[in-house]
């Protein structure tokens, strides 16, 4: 017989049958899910996708429509612009027969118009040696210069050649044979005769975007560059190249329209090593650099030229990117250090007081400056700054004045200004120098009595607070020798409660600044420009 199937296992096998069916039915669902998202996922990449391309296709026509325009413009305006430099030409050959007629100039005067007369002489004469001669000896009149010289090169027949051979003198190589401290820098004058050209050479239709530069003039100008490029090694390289130069070339490159974006690289290190120099922001935009403009600002960071980076960031406008108040703190507080570490100098603690000093007020100047130019007066305040400013100018003042000697307190005994007193016992001896420099002169006269202090009365300035610390009086008068120096006179991280608690008075029977002999402070170039 068969057997029966028992209620209780039939409802066991079903809802296990169910429960399978359920879980594949879930599965199904899941799967088809996933199916469905791929594929939505697919359609809204081809959408995108086919948007861009639609966006691109559109920007194309729009920027072969306007290329378009711009050749139109170009092909009309060639005629125009042909007439007008007929009658340029002809117009600067009468006033070059009518200047070469006249003769010398020698009587026109030194005024404004002079001046403009003087220069437009040299350029309708085409004597581009007269005209760099008469501008480099007139740099203190730099801006009257920026003004005429584009004038005046208007008058030439062609301006283009003319600037490259007035510069030729010092640049792409410097040819002079004679040379002096005082005129060896005509940087200056390149870069003012460079840039007054671009307004002289610019497309009267179309402006800057077209230079009027012969071919010829323009490969001339692509060889000097070239030969610039080739002198950096004599130079000492990019690092050791001077700012002048580098200047001069960047300019030279935007003058002529010469730039190449090979070159870019090189362009890029120019800038960040000439980064103080004003101009150098506006260059690197019109170098084509401004897509590099972080990567430069974070390497002046890094260098410890946080207020360059300020003017770049300023320039481009990366300002959210690089606040500048931070910037300006952070300049501010790696001054005090480098000002910390020149004190750490005790063999001339003197000289040491006075760099620091120096640093400290060099970088308080260009903050403040900073802080004016771009407005930041709500976020970071200058007032202190300038307070801090004031007190290292006056304690610098009273280093220079002379202090009053009471008349109680001279000695009655005087001896001739060509006589030193020794040390000991206030007897002469001979000049410093009398047996040591051929020129030396001692005078056979007498002159006026020199009254010395006495060395147990030593006098300070008024201003000067006693020292903190015990130590025995030093002695006015040393002789042959140096004065021993203080080496805990200067504190850069406070500002002292006094205007002397940062450089106190030496004493005023030898020089401030010794071991000369000469009594001038020794010159330091400034850290910032």
């Amino acid at each position: 017989m068969g057997t029966i199937a028992v209620p209780g296992e039939m409802s066991q096998t079903s809802f296990e049958e169910f429960q399978r069916q359920t879980s594949l039915m879930a599965s199904c669902t899941l799967l088809w899910q996933e199916l469905s998202d791929h594929f939505s996922s697919l359609e809204q990449d081809l959408l995108k996708k086919s948007q861009a391309l639609k966006d691109k296709v559109q920007t194309l026509n729009h920027k072969t429509k306007e290329t378009l325009d711009v050749l139109v413009k170009r092909e009309v305006t060639i005629d125009e612009n042909v007439d007008l430099a007929l009658v340029k030409v002809e117009e600067r050959r009468e006033a070059a027969l009518i200047a070469l007629e006249k003769g010398s100039d020698d009587e026109i005067g030194d005024s404004e118009e002079g001046l403009l007369l003087k220069l437009r002489s040299f350029c309708t004469k085409m004597d581009s040696g007269g005209f760099w001669k008469f501008v480099t000896a007139r740099k203190k009149e730099l801006d009257l210069l920026r003004a005429q010289i584009p004038l005046a090169l208007a008058d030439c027949v062609d301006p283009a050649k003319f600037v490259l051979e007035a510069i030729s003198e010092v640049f792409p190589v410097d040819k002079r044979i004679e040379k002096s401290d005082r005129s060896n820098d005509l940087g200056w004058a390149c870069v003012v005769v460079l840039e007054s050209l671009i307004p002289v050479v610019a497309d009267p239709v179309l402006g800057k975007s077209r230079l009027l530069v012969t071919p010829r003039v323009k490969g001339r100008a692509k060889e000097i560059a070239e030969a610039w490029k080739e002198s950096l090694d004599q130079r000492g390289g990019i690092e050791n190249v001077k700012t002048p130069d580098v200047h001069t070339f960047l300019q030279h490159l935007l003058t002529f329209g010469i730039v190449s974006k090979e070159d870019t690289n090189l362009y890029r290190k120019l800038v960040v090593g000439s980064a103080w120099r004003k101009q150098m922001p506006k260059l690197a935009v019109s170098l084509g650099l401004g897509d590099k403009m972080a990567d430069m600002i974070k390497e002046l960071i890094s260098k410890g030229q946080q207020v360059d980076a300020v003017h770049f960031t300023y320039e481009v406008g990366l300002v959210d990117k690089f606040p500048p108040v931070p910037l300006l703190k952070a300049y501010l507080k790696d001054s005090k250090k480098a000002a910390t570490s020149i004190l750490g100098d005790h063999n001339n603690s003197g000289k040491a007081m006075h760099l620091a000093g120096r640093k400290e007020q060099s970088a308080l100047r260009a903050v403040i400056k900073c802080i004016e130019e771009y407005k930041l007066e709500a976020e970071f305040p200058p007032e202190s700054l300038r307070k801090r400013l004031e007190q290292l100018e006056k304690v610098k003042v009273e280093k220079k004045r002379p202090a009053a000697v009471p008349a109680n307190k001279r000695t009655p005994a005087a001896v001739p200004a060509n006589k030193r007193t020794r040390a000991s016992n206030g007897g002469p001896m001979p000049p410093a120098k009398a047996g040591r420099l051929t020129n030396a002169y001692v005078s056979s006269f007498p002159t006026a009595p020199t009254f010395i202090r006495s060395p147990s009365h030593a006098q300070y300035p008024a201003v000067v607070q006693p020292y903190a610390y015990d130590r025995p009086a030093a002695p006015t008068m040393y002789g042959s020798r140096s004065p021993p120096g203080n080496h805990y006179a200067y504190s850069p991280e406070a500002a002292p409660p006094t205007l002397a608690g940062s450089y106190p008075g030496a004493p005023m029977t030898y020089p401030a600044y010794g071991g000369y002999g000469n009594g001038l402070a020794p010159v330091y170039q400034q850290a910032y420009y």
